[in-house]
């Protein structure tokens, strides 16, 4: 239910000429996990498997030709007005780091030309595509997973794009809320989504840090939170010491990474450091393709090499 509520929310924002071409899509084989607006381009539905085109006459087709066309000033402008709820100010800061939450949990991806301010992204204008990515959740599904980790550590989970690792992370933070003291850091209000402070997907007890950078949410987490484990999604480089230091205090990290498979992960530097200073304990890769969150394997740091 979850899904097909929030397609009707991700749809709604968008203006009439496309609403009424989704709405008129009969024959869509799966669920659409992302809506590809171009401008001066055909609109471009992914589902797990594949891409689609919208022919004119509203069918779905896999290859790019005669296909319906999206308008600079009519879809693009207005989809992006839309979406800032027609106050671009008042989504600056999320603007500036290249997205937009939307209501239920859903996330737009935009891109444009970059206004720079301190050798820094400040603002994007002339905004030439919107990615929409509908979300999704589904209950239990790190059910399995869970018996088979060790948490007297950290949990690094891997995967390609659309693999499954935030929704995994999202329903390990709900089952484990109730048993520990669980701080969620949701940098991009993909996690929990909160809407004016609730929570639009189901992340049970967790605390949530929203919008907070990982810096600051470990740090605020560690001093005022007493939390026994800390879960944020995709680390990087800049996060080691975050990540470093709530293993010191005693917490177990739980956070994703973009990384397809074992040879890909030995080669980022920045995750063989976190490795070796024994940070996490099991290493999950998710498998790709139409297997959302599905584990293909797991290693034990310390036989990852």
């Amino acid at each position: 239910m979850k899904y097909e509520q929030n397609l009707k929310t991700v749809t709604a924002y968008l203006p009439f000429a496309l609403r009424n071409a989704l709405s008129n899509v009969k024959n869509l084989p799966e669920k659409i996990i992302e809506i590809r607006l171009i401008r001066e381009k055909p609109i471009i539905l992914t589902t797990m498997s594949k891409r689609y085109f919208i022919t004119e006459d509203y069918k779905l087709c896999g290859t790019f030709g005669d296909n319906l066309i999206i308008t600079g000033s009519c879809d693009i402008d207005e989809a992006f007005s839309s979406m800032c709820e027609y106050s671009v100010y008042s989504k600056q800061g999320e603007i500036s780091n290249g997205f937009i939450t939307l209501s239920g949990g859903n996330r737009a991806g935009i891109c444009g030309t970059a206004v720079n301010r301190n050798n820094s992204v400040y603002n994007i204008r002339n905004i030439s595509s919107i990615n929409i990515r509908v979300a999704d959740e589904i209950i239990d599904c790190s059910k399995i997973l869970l018996k088979k980790i060790n948490l007297n550590k950290g949990v690094l989970i891997c995967g390609a794009p659309c693999s499954g690792k935030t929704t995994i992370l999202r329903d390990m933070s709900r089952l484990l809320s109730y048993k520990y003291k669980v701080s969620l850091i949701d940098t991009r209000l993909e996690l929990a989504g909160c809407n004016k402070g609730v929570a639009q997907f189901d992340v049970g007890l967790c605390d949530v840090f929203s919008a907070y950078n990982k810096h600051d949410g470990f740090e605020h987490s560690l001093r005022c939170m007493s939390p026994e484990i800390i879960i944020c999604d995709e680390i990087g480089e800049s996060d080691i010491v975050s990540v470093e230091n709530a293993q010191k205090s005693g917490v177990c990290v739980i956070a994703s990474a973009h990384c397809r498979d074992k040879p890909e992960l030995l080669r980022k530097p920045s995750f063989n450091k976190l490795i070796k200073s024994k940070c996490f304990s099991s290493i999950v890769f998710l498998k790709s393709g139409k297997n959302l969150g599905q584990v293909s394997e797991i290693i034990s740091g310390d036989k990852l090499w």
